[in-house]
């Protein structure tokens, strides 16, 4: 019986030394990629779709001996839905990571699914702050709004602006970037006179952009969600403030690279502060812009697709780190203080939020030949999150 235990420790010693590396090379590394394909929202989808499809094509399908497989799943922007398809590809098609998440509701429905399964989820898109205090597996690489919005603020009181009415869309970011505006720019000294909130859904800008004229602030502070601008911008015009001296300020979701030259010339009025531009000037943009220019019948990312580019780049990164291991606890613990050189800049992930740090950027509309960019004049080098450090 000694003898026979002995070999039966001798011949299963080997397996247990190699049993990882044998896995690993087998069994593909799954990622669930849940996006807002059809409904109001279908544009934010489909740009992260394809800078996903972008970064996979020019980095292979295979990372630390373990292919790469994308499931896409489309949630039409109900959260509900969005669950129901993070609970199926858990469960049914054992997922390694999920990620997309194109707004706020979408990505917190998913976060306790994310603790109770240890699966790394990547935010790629969804901007409000609290999004990674929901799950300690959630890692975002898109921006938050009071990230952008704080040095908004401040650029404002330092360019003379001193009367300001907000105007946000009435959900999670829109709040965000409210409050934050109003911190930031109060503290410097500004005044916000009054502090306007659109209906998400079928907004109707004219009764609140009177609002607006009727208070002749120095400036409007806007933040709509991508795809809104359009409409709120033609509106501005129309109802003549951009000739009144009010001037406009915004999250650059206002002026969406994706949209910008179909808005055409109401777009110049606005100021805008982002994390990225399809015209930022590094070498690693160009190569960006034009690669998802040739793969996507000549369109132009926008950050929607720049933070699902990121995210996969965090998902290879982390799986090199642990060399091939799936487990959600080792990949989430990679992720942490990554840093590289990315399509808008230089950027990392911070180690004790898991939200991302970067660059952010003021820019002003202008027209090169007939088409329309959002040019940087101004950065502000690696912001964090002010709402989780104390900022």
């Amino acid at each position: 019986m000694q003898r026979r235990s002995f070999l039966i420790g001798v011949l299963a010693a080997p397996t247990v030394l190699t049993a990882m590396p044998v896995w690993a090379q087998a069994e593909p590394f799954r990622v669930g990629l849940i996006l807002p394909m059809t409904g109001p929202f279908a544009s934010t989808g489909r740009q992260i779709e394809a800078a996903v499809r972008l970064y996979m094509a020019q980095h292979g399908d295979e990372v630390a001996g373990r292919k790469i497989e994308v499931i896409l799943r489309d949630d039409a922007s109900v959260a509900d839905t969005t669950k129901r398809h993070a609970q199926e590809l858990i469960v049914h098609e054992k997922v390694h990571a999920l990620a997309g998440f194109g707004l706020t509701p979408l990505a917190l429905a998913t976060a306790p699914l994310s603790t109770q399964a240890k699966i790394p989820t990547v935010v790629m898109a969804a901007a409000t702050s609290s999004i990674t205090e929901a799950s300690p597996y959630i890692v975002r690489t898109s921006y938050t709004t009071p990230q952008v919005t704080s040095k908004i603020a401040e650029w404002a009181w330092g360019d003379g602006v001193r009367r300001v009415v907000t105007l946000v869309s009435d959900y999670g970011p829109g709040i965000n970037s409210e409050a934050t505006f109003i911190k930031v720019f109060s503290q410097a000294g500004g005044q916000v006179v009054e502090s306007l909130r659109v209906p998400l859904a079928n907004p109707d800008f004219a009764p609140f952009l009177q609002r607006v004229a009727d208070q002749k602030p120095d400036a409007v502070f806007v933040f709509v969600p991508s795809g809104v601008g359009a409409p709120f911008m033609k509106q501005f015009v129309e109802r003549g403030l951009d000739k009144s001296g009010v001037r406009l300020l915004a999250d650059g979701g206002v002026t969406d690279d994706d949209i910008l030259n179909g808005m055409g010339d109401p777009a110049r009025v606005a100021i805008t502060g982002f994390h990225y531009s399809a015209a930022h000037e590094s070498a690693e943009n160009k190569a960006f812009v034009e690669a998802f220019s040739a793969a996507n019948n000549g369109s132009r990312p926008n950050f929607m697709a720049v933070g699902g580019y990121d995210g996969m780049h965090v998902l290879y990164a982390a799986l090199k780190k642990t060399a091939g291991d799936s487990d959600g606890t080792a990949l989430i613990g990679a992720v942490k203080g990554l840093s590289w050189i990315s399509p808008r800049g230089p950027i990392s992930i911070d180690p004790e939020t898991r939200d991302i740090i970067q660059n952010v950027y003021m820019r002003r509309v202008e027209r090169v030949g007939d088409q329309f960019w959002n040019v940087e004049f101004q950065t502000f080098e690696a912001v964090k999150d002010p709402a989780k450090s104390g900022g």
